[in-house]
């Protein structure tokens, strides 16, 4: 694997510099009467007679017998019973969700460690979701389980099962015995809404819903908290928390952990900004920091990340960077705060997770992982945590780690989850556990890997499992390289090719991108992807002189753009709201780089993007048609002037700006796809696809554009709309197969032909 420029720093760029506005004068015309609002009624009969007959149009187009073997290509992978069976430990169990060909809605199960560690774990089946699907004649999607904790001594058993009912975000919560297999009769059963639950004791939760006439918020999520006492429904529940009606959400939770036993409220107000407030003598009391500094509490400690710079009694504290400070001090008003993690132009954190003694903070270095190990209890003199480097990260790699369980009161306290993958590295499992330097006695040969550094904490570590190959990851090779932005920021994308790639131009391309909600695309390992595209073969089309060209694979590429979080909060912060173009400056230039380094050329790349980034490829579509042949856009954002009233579009104001306010709307309407469609322009092939039971974006957005890109007569536009699956598209292997097949496919077939 091989980094360009790696020994240069790309710096996000903050400064005071004008965003572009769009790239074709045409584009601020006045705005077109909207001919396709009755597209807006999402299951109205004429509206679904439309996605039908859009769906057969579809599908007669793509669905030939190469597709077929993509799909099956795919699901294969997806079924594959060799995948690791990720689990979760609670009390002596390993908990784990599978879906596979015989269980498509999956199994919700468990087995012991000694079990886990065997080729063929003996599962214990808790809840077959299949089966309950067709005993009540719902198509249930498993979301996930919350567990009562249970009295000293005793073992896991009563928890809240989360089951939507048509993959979407609205969950049914349900009161499930893990010991009797059953759901409680006469248990808790909450209807289906948006919403939470957590367990405050046996006979009480914590609800935030919409159910039962309870209030949702504009952006369609909980406005209440309520403590809920078994046997009442939740509209003679005691209302504890509300906030006002135009704020993201509010949620209400209880940690259970002995010894520090607290209820929290959190005021979401929007993506970026919130209240937390604890419950102290049956009173809230607000926790005091800024709305953008995320709060965290572990026992008796808080910690800060700060989304801007935090001005505390004088001192600056960087945005990005991770804060401690004594739970109770700090409640009581002192401000003596302790760094854990300063940000750099090149290091950002992303994440980090508590054993029993330790902290492991989970960073990116130019986009490659990097964990550093830190000791409450080993304070350098200047107070700090004592540091050490985990070396079990290779370059252009993800790894993560995180605490198996931090209250187990064994030696498993201090023991950690290794995840590592790279795009032509299978996943791999790791089990660890820290100790301090002074307790090593030497590395056990049969213990796998020891990490040390003098005076820091020892990591011996074991492979527990590793993911089966689904391609021939030796025949590709990883590249990292960086574009040139139009501001001048150098931004980072990765390269996965064929080790004889000809650099002619000629090379069918699929780049793809989010650059949203500070979100960050790292390296994966994707078996589809490799099937699907890595491994598909041109039949040897001939080149734009008219020389023959070898047959040749495809190349996959993924763009780290602003608006993403792989370089922290500035990172995301210089492509918010009328600094929007900054993302897609950042694409384009990653595309133009492609071209002029001659991977690719127009008609050979093709761009993919979901949600946010469906909005992201939407704008590639209407303001860079010029450097691409075909855009798969999904579950996409596209009208950003009636956004804020579809779904839940209001919750992301704080993303891209409010359209009801006019000076807003001068900056949004520059990036709304399904404004800036014009008449005499060459648009590259599309294909836009969604979901019916899609309640967080919705499908409505999707619609639209293709109906007027379609009314506009522009050719080569497609659109396919899965009747369930929320979200994502898809509920089980079957469906997530096929949508990934369909934007496969079409992008192969759009850019691999000769022409």
């Amino acid at each position: 694997m091989t980094t360009t420029e790696a020994d240069q720093t790309p710096r996000p760029e903050n400064g005071t510099a004008t965003p572009r506005g769009p790239r074709h004068a045409a584009d601020l015309a006045p705005e077109p009467t909207d001919e396709n609002v009755w597209l807006e009624d999402i299951h109205g009969d004429e509206q679904l007679a439309w996605v039908r007959e859009q769906n057969a149009r579809t599908e007669d187009l793509l669905e030939d017998a190469e597709y077929a073997a993509v799909e099956a290509g795919i699901l294969e992978v997806l079924d594959s019973t060799d995948r690791i069976a990720m689990v979760s430990k609670r009390g002596d169990y390993y908990y784990n969700f599978w879906k596979d060909q015989e269980h498509p809605k999956g199994l919700w199960r468990r087995t012991t460690w000694e079990s886990y560690l065997t080729e063929e774990p003996e599962w214990d089946v808790l809840l077959d979701v299949d089966a309950l699907a067709a005993a009540e004649g719902v198509e249930w999607v498993f979301h996930g389980a919350g567990f009562l904790r249970p009295a000293d001594g005793d073992e896991y058993r009563l928890a809240m099962v989360s089951l939507s009912p048509d993959g979407g975000d609205a969950d049914r919560h349900r009161e499930f015995d893990v010991e009797s297999r059953t759901f409680v009769e006469g248990g808790f059963d909450l209807p289906t809404a948006k919403g939470n639950v957590s367990w405050l004791d046996a006979d009480t939760l914590l609800v935030s819903s919409t159910a039962d006439g309870l209030p949702a918020t504009t952006s369609s999520y909980a406005r209440t908290g309520v403590r809920l006492r078994r046997g009442q429904s939740l509209a003679e529940a005691e209302r504890i928390f509300d906030i006002p009606e135009d704020h993201m959400l509010a949620m209400v939770a209880h940690d259970s952990t002995p010894g520090y036993e607290r209820t929290f409220a959190v005021d979401y107000i929007d993506f970026y900004n919130r209240s937390t407030w604890l419950l102290r003598d049956e009173s809230w009391v607000t926790i005091e920091v800024p709305t953008d500094v995320n709060i965290s509490a572990h026992r008796d400690w808080l910690l800060f990340r700060p989304q801007k710079d935090w001005d505390v009694a004088g001192v600056v504290y960087p945005a990005g960077c991770l804060v401690a400070a004594d739970f109770d001090s700090y409640l009581a008003g002192s401000r003596s705060l302790l760094v854990l993690f300063t940000p750099d132009a090149q290091t950002s954190l992303q994440s980090w997770s508590w054993t029993k003694d330790y902290l492991l903070l989970n960073l990116l270095r130019d986009v490659s992982s990097e964990i550093r190990v830190l000791e409450p209890s080993r304070p350098d003199p200047d107070g700090s945590w004592g540091s050490t480097l985990l070396d079990a990260c290779p370059p252009l790699h993800d790894v993560n780690a995180y605490a198996v369980d931090d209250e187990d009161l064994g030696p498993a306290g201090n023991d950690f989850w290794l995840v590592a993958t790279g795009f032509t590295t299978p996943t791999t499992l790791t089990r660890g556990t820290l100790t301090p330097d002074h307790e090593h006695a030497g590395a056990d040969e049969q213990s796998g890997g020891v990490d040390e550094q003098p005076g820091g904490v020892v990591s011996r570590h074991a492979e527990v499992k590793r993911s089966p190959s689904f391609f021939n990851e030796s025949d590709y090779e990883v590249q990292q390289h960086f574009a040139v932005s139009a501001d001048g920021t150098r931004v980072p994308y990765f390269q996965v090719a064929s080790k004889d790639l000809v650099l002619d131009g000629q090379n069918p391309t699929q780049l793809s991108g989010y650059g949203g909600f500070e979100i960050s695309r790292t390296p994966a390992y994707s078996g589809s992807i490799g099937r699907a595209w890595l491994e598909r073969r041109t039949a040897g089309a001939s080149s734009e002189d008219g020389a023959e060209a070898h047959s040749r694979g495809g190349v996959y590429v993924v763009a780290n753009i602003r608006g993403g979080g792989e370089y922290g909060p500035a990172w995301h912060r210089a492509a918010l709201q009328e600094n929007r173009h900054r993302a897609y400056e950042d694409f384009a230039a990653v595309a133009r780089d492609l071209i002029s380094r001659g991977v690719t050329s127009r008609r050979r790349l093709g761009c993919v993007g979901g949600s946010n980034g469906g909005l992201l490829v939407g704008n590639m579509l209407t303001q860079y048609p010029e450097l691409f042949g075909a855009v798969s856009c999904g579950v996409p954002l596209l009208d950003m002037r009636r956004y804020t009233k579809l779904s839940a579009g209001y919750s992301w104001i704080a993303e891209y700006g409010d359209p009801d306010v006019p000076a807003q709307w001068e900056f949004i309407r520059t990036f709304s796809p399904y404004h800036l469609l014009h008449d005499g322009v060459e648009y590259p092939e599309t294909f836009i696809w969604t979901a019916t039971s899609d309640d967080r974006v919705g499908p409505v957005q999707a619609r639209k554009m293709a109906a007027r890109m379609q009314a506009m007569g522009i050719p080569n536009v497609w659109f396919h709309e899965a009747l369930e699956g929320g979200h994502a598209g898809a509920s089980d292997n079957r469906q997530a197969a096929a949508l990934q097949a369909r934007s496969n496919h079409f992008l192969w077939r759009s850019l691999a032909g000769s022409n």
